[in-house]
């Protein structure tokens, strides 16, 4: 028998974009995807789409255009944070809150982002987002 994966699934797509409303509008209206929320908070807008099954694709001002950071989930990110070490992960950001949980964001040997995070609050921009008092929503 192999041994466990060590994450439980891909759950964002994390993309670097210029212009988050023009392109969360291109993804709703040309690919048919749905919006699930959009803030505009702390000199940054990110917005949330979905348009398959699988991961979520998060449209960030404050990444770099035309980049994408995969964001795994994991049970804890404690534990596989050590099991990690324990092989020779080298985290480039620690314990980084985001919303929803804790993250730590690494780089594989050719430079790509990629992050793992523990999700111990699955709904909390979908909450804040349908808070019509949430001056950081973005509605348009």
């Amino acid at each position: 028998m192999s041994a466990p994966l060590p994450f439980k699934s891909l759950r964002y797509l994390y993309l670097g974009c210029s212009d988050v409303p023009r392109d969360l509008t291109w993804y709703v209206r040309v690919l048919g995807g749905q919006r699930l929320w959009h803030f505009d908070r702390f000199g940054a807008q990110v917005a949330a789409v979905r348009i398959a099954q699988g991961p979520v694709l998060l449209l960030a001002s404050h990444r770099p255009p035309g980049s994408c950071m995969l964001i795994y989930d994991v049970e804890s990110l404690a534990a596989a944070s050590a099991a990690l070490k324990a092989r020779g992960w080298k985290p480039v950001a620690e314990n980084i809150d985001i919303p929803g949980g804790p993250c730590s964001r690494f780089d594989d040997p050719s430079g790509n982002p990629l992050a793992i995070f523990e999700d111990r609050d699955p709904d909390k921009l979908t909450r804040a987002y349908a808070d019509p008092a949430n001056p950081s929503a973005v509605r348009s």
